[in-house]
């Protein structure tokens, strides 16, 4: 009976963690529709949404302790819950990182275009497709899933790349656009965070899913 009852915790424990994520990943595409669209208001509500997201946090990352502290779970189920904790923290950072890219939307909601905003929102298309698959591989425990996210990591690292010569040239060219382009650098430097994280849930969910700890390497097969 005392099994039945851990496993049915594992389980709430799982979907309160998937309920965070999604709430983390309509976040970000919240932040950054804002951003596009010049949408202050939109803006304005992700800090809203963030300090649910913090609740969350908290209450996952208790009960998850109280889980090993009571069971004293071993094998999967304690790599599972050491895991939990951890895709826990990064889904909050993602979400501190979402009111970052808020805080540069309301910045620049009433100021006029420094240029079409392509590879940010590309960026941000990538980076939010990291998360839900980083997110997939947990719940399946699909390692190999887990795998391809941490491999598209570099995509978002060129881009960002792109994006910071790009706004180089035009603080060069053209002073006026100094703080516009501070602004949007540092948006596509958030949505780099936000690939690293969903990397770090890939990094994971391979241990959870393997007993395997590959930290910086999750591209190397078993």
């Amino acid at each position: 009976m005392e099994q039945r009852h851990f496993d049915v915790e594992l389980l709430q424990l799982k979907d309160k963690l998937l309920l965070m994520a999604a709430r983390t990943e309509a976040l970000i595409n919240q932040a950054v529709e804002a951003l596009v669209r010049k949408d202050a208001a939109r803006a304005r509500d992700i800090f809203r949404l963030d300090k649910e997201i913090d609740a969350m946090e908290v209450e996952i990352e208790e009960q998850a302790i109280a889980l090993i502290a009571l069971h004293q779970p071993a094998a999967g189920d304690l790599r599972f819950l050491i895991g939990a904790i951890k895709i826990n923290n990064d889904l909050e950072r993602i979400g501190d990182h979402g009111v970052n890219i808020a805080e540069s939307a309301l910045r620049l909601a009433d100021q006029p275009d420094l240029k079409p905003l392509i590879d940010i929102p590309r960026m941000a298309a990538l980076a939010t497709g990291m998360l839900k698959d980083s997110l997939d591989g947990f719940v399946g425990g699909d390692a190999d899933k887990a795998r391809d996210v941490c491999t598209r990591d570099d995509q978002v690292d060129d881009l960002k790349d792109q994006v910071f010569r790009e706004l180089l040239t035009y603080m060069m060219e053209r002073p006026d656009s100094i703080t516009r382009a501070m602004d949007l650098i540092l948006v596509s430097r958030n949505l780099e965070r936000i690939a690293d994280l969903s990397t770090n849930i890939g990094e994971e969910t391979i241990y959870i899913a393997e007993a395997r700890v590959i930290k910086h390497r999750c591209d190397q097969q078993p």
